[in-house]
């Protein structure tokens, strides 16, 4: 893919699919739950079919049509033994909370990936799960994960790395474990899985200690369907916002966007950064925050954000590290590590990247380091993605600005979001 310079700004409403994260959500958990289920907006990403594929396997009833997927649920016991293994292409969010529950099943299984994926660490779900007395083998930490489902036994569960994808695991072991299981988080990470089980009726609390979130299940509970409207993506979003802050003469306006608190600190970030940003139409969705965006071209200036704000939005680092190449003056993105263990190392990306579109930029142990400047010459117009969707996209904004890049490896960008080259076109864009 090539991203060219674009002149008159970006302009119009295009349209954000379904959010990443509670898509995935929105299959495993009907799929375990009692009754019927109609999913609405649900983003059809290459990553979120394979896990709608990975329940068709275990004999969950599931029928889509264009705008919508309905499941049919049995319970939290009725998932069938696979008659294969469980590819999960490059979807670390699939393999982490597909290990959590099956570990509880009565069948044994083995979840798969493509290179990217088996390259990512697993032990990080299968060691909180192994004291529950799960049984998971991995290959050297990593996949393919050989899982013997059994009863496992309720317990205290503590977690120390910041990952909603490991709490949810634990979470949905939980589900079908007799007894209270106790989670204790060190710190805050997107609670989706949360809220959607507390709007199926499982039998799940949430208290605070200090700055630790303690989560409480008491397994065995069945779960009733619900309808489920799939809000927008702010992680996908994030992509049009940066690129209307730094392109003149830009008006976006994104409908139905998810803002939950546990995963804003890209809004929190750009408005530290002086960006121009209206909430509008803020609503309750399956009881999670939504609303309408409104974002203008904007005059930026750097930021330091801490470790802290990481935890909030470990996923926009790519796009919000283009718009600080952009701003008046430098930028420190600190305690960066879990980027190195994405998708890609996109700490290493973004700074290998950034240098070749002629941004002075620097990585000290896990801290990100951007000098802007007026003007910028291209040193080498091919851009490495490592099959990252997210690099690829954060610099296909990147030429927006700076004249043609040649994205490689951009069919990644299928993998969360099917229709960015289309939309972004709508509104001035010049993708090809």
């Amino acid at each position: 893919m090539i991203s060219s310079k674009i002149v008159g700004g970006l302009v119009g409403n295009p349209v954000i699919p379904g959010d990443k994260s509670i898509s995935h959500r929105s299959i495993i958990i009907p799929s375990i739950s009692n009754g019927n289920c109609e999913i609405n907006n649900i983003l059809k990403s290459e990553d979120v079919l394979h896990t709608l594929n990975a329940f068709k396997n275990m004999g969950v009833n599931i029928e889509e049509f264009e705008n919508k997927i309905l499941i049919n649920g049995k319970g939290l016991n009725s998932l069938k033994k696979p008659k294969k293994e469980i590819y999960l292409g490059n979807s670390g969010t699939s393999a982490r909370l597909l290990a959590g529950l099956l570990s509880s099943q009565n069948f044994k299984s083995v979840l798969t990936g493509d290179a990217s994926l088996s390259k990512r660490p697993m032990k990080r779900i299968s060691d909180p799960l192994s004291k529950m007395n799960a049984i998971i083998n991995t290959k050297n930490g990593c996949l393919p994960m050989y899982i013997e489902g059994q009863n496992l036994i309720s317990t205290n569960i503590e977690i120390s790395i910041p990952s909603a994808q490991i709490k949810s695991g634990v979470i949905l072991a939980a589900l079908n474990t007799s007894g209270i299981t106790k989670i204790i988080e060190n710190n805050i990470t997107r609670d989706h899985t949360e809220i959607m089980l507390e709007d199926f009726q499982a039998d799940i609390t949430f208290e605070k200690e200090g700055n630790k979130k303690i989560i409480k299940i008491n397994g065995k509970k069945e779960l009733t369907a619900k309808d489920i409207n799939v809000p927008s993506d702010l992680s996908s979003s994030a992509f049009f916002i940066v690129g209307a802050l730094i392109n003149k003469n830009s008006n976006l306006i994104l409908k139905n966007i998810n803002i939950n608190p546990s995963r804003n600190g890209i809004l929190i970030a750009l408005n530290k950064m002086g960006a121009n940003i209206k909430f509008n139409n803020t609503r309750k969705v399956n009881n999670e925050d939504v609303c309408d965006i409104e974002v203008q071209s904007s005059e930026l200036k750097g930021c330091e954000l801490d470790e802290d704000i990481s935890k909030l939005m470990i996923d926009e680092y790519p796009i919000i590290s283009i718009a600080a190449a952009f701003a008046n003056s430098p930028s420190i993105f600190r305690g960066l590590s879990e980027l190195r263990v994405k998708e890609s190392d996109r700490l290493s990306l973004i700074q290998h990247n950034l240098k070749n579109c002629g941004v002075s930029c620097e990585v000290q142990d896990d801290d990100l380091y951007i000098y802007p400047s007026k003007e910028y010459n291209v040193v080498n117009p091919n851009i490495k993605t490592d099959f990252d969707h997210r690099i690829a996209m954060a610099f296909a904004i990147m030429g927006t600005r700076i004249g043609s890049l040649i994205i490689e490896d951009s069919l990644s960008i299928n993998t969360s979001f099917p229709t960015f080259i289309k939309e972004f076109n709508g509104i001035g864009g010049n993708l090809s």
